[in-house]
């Protein structure tokens, strides 16, 4: 009968990998991780790598999409005001122009209007932490400035027509501002032009070109009102992709925390298995001690 030179060699190996892996799996009953090292499982590390990836995409959108919302609201609740605000220019107008005011009131109403056009015009200059919302792109310095000296009063924007975007995790790309220019000094209906045109209207105490100048105040309402719809859109989808972001994330993490984790029932079974065979081992290898190999055949 042959006798395997490498018998006692080969034990002490088997007995090697045995306390190995006693220690491997013992290591991830204590810390409830089964993959440490990417020599522990190459697919799930690098699957693990890919879903880190996505969740913290997913995390990235979802803040900034909630800061993105805030900025929005903001402009939205500007928007509504300068709709508040027009409504009133927009009575007092037709008050002017019915005829029945005196050459004082006519100038009160210019007065009146020139306050609500101020007004607006610190509303087109809106912040939100620090950033212009009504800039477009420029958003450090303030979209609009106002130019009294002449009659009427002209205003400037400051800003850029680009419009900035937000691309959610499914790909879509959402619109996050609208340039102050589309919606105050638009060439169809601009709101502080037809403003300082009513102030200039009534300033001399007649309603000079008052219905003109009305009619043109009304269509600006009118733009005002559908370029806030825009604005609405825009946080009505941002919204939705946070929310989907943001379950996405709890799925993909469920995943990968399936991936990682032990799975302690069947780790100890596995514990105990690698410890009989290491008993076995030390037993044969202790017996082999107690005489020669040849006495064991």
């Amino acid at each position: 009968m042959r006798v395997d030179p490498f018998y006692t060699t080969n034990l002490a190996s088997a007995l090697d990998q045995t306390s190995t892996m006693q220690q491997q799996l013992t290591q991830e009953i204590s810390s409830g991780v089964r993959v440490t090292s990417i020599g522990d499982d190459p697919f799930a590390a690098a699957e693990n790598v890919q879903l880190l990836g996505q969740i913290q995409g997913d995390d990235s959108f979802t803040q900034t999409s909630s800061m993105t919302q805030g900025m929005l609201q903001v402009a939205d609740s500007a928007l509504g005001s300068v709709v508040t605000q027009l409504n009133q220019a927009i009575s007092l107008a037709t008050q002017a122009n019915n005829g029945t005011l005196s050459t004082s009131d006519l100038k009160s109403a210019s007065n009146e209007i020139a306050g609500i056009r101020d007004e607006v015009l610190s509303l087109a200059n809106t912040s939100y932490q620090g950033q212009y919302v009504f800039g477009g792109s420029q958003t450090e310095t303030a979209p609009f400035t106002l130019d009294s000296s002449t009659t009427p009063a002209t205003v400037t924007y400051n800003g850029d027509e680009n419009v900035n975007t937000l691309t959610a995790p499914n790909g879509q790309s959402i619109p996050i501002n609208v340039p102050g220019d589309q919606i105050f000094t638009s060439s169809t209906a601009s709101v502080l032009g037809a403003l300082n045109n009513l102030v200039a209207d009534y300033a001399n105490g007649s309603s000079g070109s008052g219905v003109t100048d009305l009619a043109s105040l009304n269509s600006a309402l009118n733009y005002v009102s559908q370029q806030r719809v825009t604005v609405d859109n825009s946080i009505t989808r941002l919204s939705a992709a946070s929310g989907a972001a943001s379950s996405e994330a709890t799925q993909l993490t469920a995943v990968q925390t399936n991936l990682m984790q032990a799975d302690i029932p069947a780790i100890a079974t596995q514990l105990a298995l690698v410890a009989s065979q290491q008993t076995a081992l030390i037993s044969v290898i202790s017996g082999l001690g107690q005489g020669s190999l040849f006495d064991k055949l």
